[in-house]
């Protein structure tokens, strides 16, 4: 894009981001930032795309998973270990169940910020300004740790590349070996997902077995002991994004070195804004959250914003709306797509439209309530003859009691015994994996309507 430059954003409307005390500090982080090695490469980012135009088509399917917002205090490598182990189980359920690739991405090395529904908020009759994530302000209910600071954001930066050397070293140095399937059960020991995922695995480890009988031999399954793990954020502190911006030699365009993929946020999705200006002069896959107030005229805007060339893999649409209400509001969005005969990836994120407080005055979401959000979006897609290619969850490797529900029946009165989460509450490894079991369902039905309706 030949007109655009890295900081055209700086020029426009922007929201949800802090106003920071000292500018000569803000530029000073900004330009160390801005000397440091780009934490994602051009060549990575374009294989997503291509992986992602795949989903789009329906000959993949979109795993997008991980924290709501990454934490300082709680950063640890079996922190993200955990997280990925939980994310290859789902992926192994969906391929097994699907029959498809799973194209497995992070919310992670870069969740950091997070936009709130309010600036300010108040405890025991004092007002502060909001906590808006760890590469901004500190969570404490002091006035200091809420006085944004761009120190943090060289932290982040430190943490994130942290997390995506383990997560490299994860997904090519043996622990993502198909083989090792079994391993992956552990912390799974009771409960019927925990029993079906253990008999798929045997199921998987016959046909291994078969396959090195039949001569097909271990450089054959080089594929099978290596995976592609994708990062990706909301591009919501606008700063760090473009201090880690790059031009890429060998295309000539910009990439958002921050991430592989990167998603604007229901709240930021203004088509004059500046986190849509920013957005639509990269390369990289963009997501867009799609909630009950999106329309069908502001929907064919940012398209056209930010996918004026109709790529596939480009643009993901991350469906938001609520238990109960996805039939009220999908169906006018895949119209929208329809009519501009638009190139997208349909995902659904159950999570952010099912947040409620608990009796005993906990964040909490129903685990029914996001199971019964996936079964609508489906339910939409194929009612529209559309493709729905992708599921979007804050989750977590850790065994929280954060959302009610699941097969461990999590309950409100359980909520304080591991609630750990900063902000929203995630979906804990044994109800992911639940999750997951249900999807793949959805999605053998999706397989089997398309193979009926093509006989």
């Amino acid at each position: 894009m030949a007109d655009w430059q890295k900081s055209d954003w700086r020029t426009k409307p922007r929201v949800q981001m802090p106003d920071y005390l000292d500018d000569a500090e803000l530029k000073a982080v900004e330009a160390k930032l801005a000397s440091y090695p780009p934490l994602v490469f051009a060549g990575e980012a374009r294989r997503l795309k291509a992986q992602l135009g795949a989903a789009s088509r329906g000959e993949a399917f979109l795993l997008q998973g991980g924290d709501c917002a990454e934490s300082f205090e709680q950063f640890t490598a079996d922190g993200i270990r955990d997280t990925f182990k939980v994310m290859l189980q789902m992926a192994m359920v969906l391929t097994y169940g699907a029959k498809v690739p799973v194209v497995k991405v992070g919310r992670m090395a870069g969740q950091f910020a997070k936009p709130r529904s309010a600036p300010t908020e108040t405890v025991e009759g004092v007002e502060l300004p909001s906590y808006r994530g760890d590469i901004i302000n500190e969570l404490d209910f002091t006035p200091e740790s809420r006085i944004p600071n761009p120190n943090k954001m060289l932290q982040a930066y430190t943490q994130a590349a942290a997390t995506l050397n383990l997560l490299r070293a994860f997904s090519t140095g043996g622990y993502a070996d198909v083989h090792q399937v079994h391993s992956w059960t552990l912390g799974f020991t009771e409960g019927e997902k925990a029993t079906k995922y253990r008999d798929m695995a045997n199921r998987i480890s016959d046909t291994l077995d078969f396959m090195k009988a039949a001569g097909v031999t271990s450089d054959r399954l080089h594929s099978l002991q290596t995976v592609d793990f994708y990062t990706s954020h909301e591009s919501l502190l606008l700063e760090y994004e473009e201090a880690l911006t790059r031009l890429d030699s060998t295309s000539g365009k910009w990439l958002a070195g921050s991430g592989h993929m990167i998603w604007i946020g229901d709240r930021t999705r203004q088509p004059d804004g500046a986190h849509v200006e920013f957005a639509r002069g990269v390369q990289n896959p963009i997501g867009l959250k799609c909630g009950p107030t999106t329309t069908a005229d502001d929907l064919k805007v940012l398209m056209e914003k930010l996918n004026p060339e109709n790529e596939a893999g480009r643009l993901t649409l991350i469906a938001r709306f609520g238990a109960g209400s996805v039939g009220d509001h999908l169906p006018r969005l895949v119209k929208a797509v329809q009519e501009e005969g638009a190139n997208v990836l349909w995902t659904c994120d159950p999570m952010h439209g099912n947040t409620i407080k608990s009796a005993t005055g906990y964040k909490t979401r129903p685990f029914d309530s996001v199971l019964r959000e996936v079964r609508e979006f489906f339910g939409v897609h194929k009612a529209e003859g559309t493709i729905p290619g992708g599921v979007h969850f804050e989750m977590t490797g850790q065994d929280v009691t954060e959302c009610t529900g699941g097969v461990r029946a999590v309950t409100e009165e359980d909520l304080s015994a591991r609630y750990h989460t900063a902000c929203d509450p995630r979906l804990n490894a044994s109800q992911s994996l639940e999750l997951a079991f249900l999807v793949a369902e959805e999605l053998s039905d999706r397989d089997q309507a398309k193979a009926a309706a093509a006989v």
